[in-house]
């Protein structure tokens, strides 16, 4: 069974800073590869949180890396 995914308040926000930037930079075709990149790695992070490695064990965060500029970090509860 999926995992519920639960975005911090920062981390929604940084995360439309960095769609605004693509598309104001770049164009709407960049800007929905990688809402689609972020879609797809959401969905293995539901399905198989333990899947990417901890970077702090004593705060258990997890580290995905989305593009050579752009890191998920979560927790798994």
């Amino acid at each position: 069974m999926p995992k519920l995914l639960i975005w911090a308040p920062l981390a929604e926000n940084d995360f439309k800073n960095i769609l605004e930037y693509l598309y104001r930079e770049w164009d709407e075709k960049v800007t929905n590869q990688f809402i689609n990149l972020t879609d797809k790695l959401l969905e293995h992070i539901s399905n198989i949180p333990r899947q990417f490695p901890i970077i702090n064990k004593k705060k258990r965060i997890r580290k995905c890396v989305l593009t050579k500029h752009n890191t998920l970090f979560y927790r798994v509860r």
